[in-house]
Order: structure tokens, then C-alpha cells, then sequence
């Protein structure tokens, strides 16, 4: 299943959440300011997580929000 047919089909917010952290690790490259880098970096430090944990969460949450 395909994340825009999850949504289609009206899955919750949590189930959407679910949907977007299985699956197998794919390495990706991002090109972003380095302000914005160092901010996340430090913000994901202060939280106590790696910087990709706190990039997955970002995605995952903003994916998983209804409109």
C-alpha cells in the first residue's frame, strides 16, 4: 500500500505513524543551510536523540497531521 492510498482511505493518525516507521532504512542525502543543520542538530542534543532520529520524527509528524 502506498502512503497517499493510506490516507485515501481514511486511516488515523496513528496508523499513518505506524505506516511510516516500518519498513527497512534507506540512506538519503539532504542539502539544507548549515544554520538550519546546526539548529536541529542542537535542538535534537537538547532531546536527547540522534539528529536522524529527530528528522524522522519531523517527517513522520508532519506526514501523519490531518488537513
Amino acid at each position: 500500500m502506498k502512503y497517499s492510498e493510506l490516507v485515501d482511505s481514511g486511516a488515523t493518525s496513528t496508523q499513518v505513524m505506524d505506516y511510516l516507521s516500518e519498513g527497512e532504512p534507506t540512506p538519503i542525502t539532504l542539502r539544507v543551510p548549515r544554520n538550519l543543520k546546526d539548529a536541529a542538530a542542537e535542538t535534537a542534543r537538547l532531546r536527547g536523540v540522534s539528529f536522524s532520529a529527530f528528522i524522522r520524527s519531523c517527517v513522520i509528524n508532519e506526514l501523519s497531521e490531518g488537513d
